[in-house]
């Protein structure tokens, strides 16, 4: 009897809880080695559907027998035609990922990562791409930060939690994915806060101002924003009660937010420094980073959220252990990565000043995460 077709949230789960995955990616090689399924437990083989076509015997014989193999392709079309062929040439362990790669590129997972008075810190996980959104909630209320363009899926969380979104943030100008900020905010009805020292932008937004204080449930919850320019100049970090500090594309769990996404290295650089090395490093070492951000399916803890003490990332990141500005600066122009896929578009449609068709957005949103030094 044949496999069901595997949905991503399952994938995901699987690989969260690092179970053996098999999977055959029949996408074009150049486009795998950009851009691939992976994980601890996650082993894959590379056939395109031509050569699945032509020899499916071979193809059989570098994939195992008695596991589950999930045939990958871009939007899970062709997987179904090369699931077909293996399914007659013999193989009853073998089906696809529905969506392919554009659905695993746009799920979030939803993981509980802190507790809150009456309420709780949530952290959308963004697998197949590598970003970070999350929903801080009280009693009734909830505020939303830097949410994916997916609005559903917070729209859906916070009516079955029974939760009033009242305030959405971008902590930054995104320069990687599509902002739902905007369109969150429409939806809910909620106020919508934006840094305002990023570029001028032709939208109506409330001012995310420094040590500013947002209260949930009365009082029982208060988020202190903090300015923490350097990623981009309006980069603004929040504290909640001093125990977590969500810090937008500023500081990862592995690495450091890149400084020249818009530009601007030389002036944006020495920023990144100051906001690093005296503004966060200020901060209480117990904090826990939750950042926007992640370059790899290793750094999820066990529950599947992404995140760490200040202190064990100050005490593992090298580039936080730097001696001076100069060897801090060449660190940063020596270890920059390709620039995100579409970047500029992106900037862009998110400054409100380029209108791109919705059926666009997932090729420009494609590939890995790119904001983090390498």
């Amino acid at each position: 009897m044949s496999l069901e077709p595997i949905q991503v949230k399952e994938l995901v789960q699987k690989i969260i809880h690092k179970e053996e995955v098999h999977l055959l990616d029949i996408r074009r090689k150049n486009d795998v080695n950009a851009w691939a399924i992976e994980g601890e437990q996650v082993h894959s083989v590379n056939q395109t559907l031509p050569e699945i076509q032509e020899n499916p015997e071979h193809v059989k014989s570098m994939l195992p027998s008695d596991e589950p193999v999930y045939v990958v392709c871009y939007k899970g079309i062709s997987a179904q035609a090369a699931t077909a062929i293996l399914q007659q040439a013999g193989m009853d362990n073998v089906t696809y990922l529905v969506g392919g790669m554009e659905a695993w590129g746009e799920h979030l997972e939803p993981v509980k990562v802190a507790s809150l008075q009456q309420g709780a810190i949530h952290q959308f996980v963004r697998v197949g791409k590598g970003c970070l959104s999350y929903m801080i909630a009280s009693g009734d209320e909830a505020v939303v930060v830097d949410p994916n363009r997916m609005i559903e899926v917070y729209l859906s969380f916070a009516q079955q939690n029974g939760w009033t979104i009242t305030h959405v943030i971008d902590t930054h100008l995104h320069a990687d994915h599509i902002s739902g900020g905007r369109m969150l905010a429409e939806k809910t009805g909620a106020t919508y806060w934006f840094p305002p020292e990023e570029e001028n932008v032709p939208f109506e937004y409330e001012l995310l101002e420094h040590d500013m204080t947002f209260s949930l449930n009365n009082n029982s919850v208060s988020i202190q924003t903090i300015h923490t320019p350097g990623h981009t100049l309006g980069s603004t970090s929040l504290l909640i009660h001093d125990k977590y500090l969500l810090t937008g594309d500023t500081l990862f769990v592995t690495s450091i937010g890149r400084p020249d996404l818009a530009g601007k290295a030389n002036e944006w650089t020495s920023l990144l420094y100051n906001t690093l090395y005296e503004t966060i490093r200020a901060i209480t070492h117990d904090v826990h980073i939750f950042p926007t951000h992640f370059s790899a399916l290793h750094e999820l803890n066990k529950d599947g959220g992404v995140y760490s003490t200040k202190h064990s990332i100050y005490q593992s990141n090298y580039r936080l252990n730097i001696d001076s500005y100069q060897a801090f600066e060449n660190m940063i122009t020596n270890n920059l990565p390709a620039q995100p896929n579409s970047y500029q578009e992106i900037r862009d449609i998110n400054m409100g000043k380029a209108n791109v068709e919705s059926s666009k957005w997932p090729t420009m949103e494609a590939g890995p995460n790119r904001c983090a030094v390498s």
